[in-house]
């Protein structure tokens, strides 16, 4: 497979961040236009009751700025994982999203965890590490840009700030991780150069004839004129023929 008949825009890319944003903006709208509280329905650790909030935890948060700061990443993250690694991006999204939010109903505080950060950090965790892993130069620059954009969500994994699900950050960046590894996806290979292969010969190369043991510059000489059977002495006799132009 090359890299033009992989890295093709379709209109997923476009559909799965906007069904995300919509979904998770809906519900929030909900909440304030019927005055209800849907925090009940986050993951509630340990808890029968609490293993609910595996599947709904995601679509709800508990203020308008909670909301806000996860949006533009979702978007961001959602775009660049159905674009890059579209064979297995919903497999990625739906399993990767229940993973996560299994490893919060097992490790977390008892508490109610909501919001779609677990989710931001699965994507970043993933589309980091496959990157890495599959050494594609595109995905490992797509890696350094969620390094660059997202790096300083690292340390939300850890217990830094009192009121975050720093859980929810750890279960999404392990099932990131996790996905990564062992979820194989049809990427292309990297391109490998003849110096690359392993039955190149250096010797047999055009380009390093022209340097030797130490590494200067060895000037060609020109090779000398084949030898033909043509009699050079004669001299070549040259007949021109002109047409009148009868226009004139």
């Amino acid at each position: 497979m090359t890299d033009n008949n992989y890295f093709k825009f379709s209109n997923s890319v476009l559909l799965v961040p906007i069904i995300a944003v919509l979904s998770i903006w809906t519900v929030y709208w909900v909440e304030l236009q019927f005055k209800i509280n849907f925090n009940h329905f986050g993951v509630y650790p340990r808890t029968l009751s609490g293993i609910k909030g595996i599947f709904f935890s995601p679509f709800i948060h508990g203020s308008l700025k909670h909301l806000y700061s996860n949006t533009l990443p979702l978007v961001v993250l959602s775009a660049a994982l159905v674009y890059f690694y579209k064979p297995v991006a919903f497999k990625v999204l739906f399993y990767g999203t229940l993973l996560s939010g299994l490893i919060t109903w097992v490790i977390g505080r008892p508490s109610y965890h909501i919001g779609a950060s677990g989710v931001i950090y699965l994507l970043a965790s993933f589309i980091f590490f496959k990157g890495v892993f599959a050494k594609h130069f595109r995905l490992i620059a797509l890696s350094l840009f969620v390094v660059f954009v997202y790096g300083s969500m690292l340390w939300y994994i850890l217990p830094i700030k009192e009121g975050i699900s720093w859980e929810g950050h750890l279960g999404g960046f392990i099932t990131g991780l996790f996905f990564a590894y062992f979820l194989k996806a049809d990427i292309p290979k990297p391109k490998k150069y003849a110096w690359e292969e392993d039955s190149y010969n250096e010797e047999a190369d055009e380009f390093l004839r022209h340097f030797d043991e130490d590494g200067n510059f060895i000037e060609s000489t020109p090779e000398s004129e084949p030898e033909t059977d043509l009699d050079t002495t004669t001299p070549i006799k040259i007949t021109y023929h002109y047409k009148e132009n009868k226009e004139e």
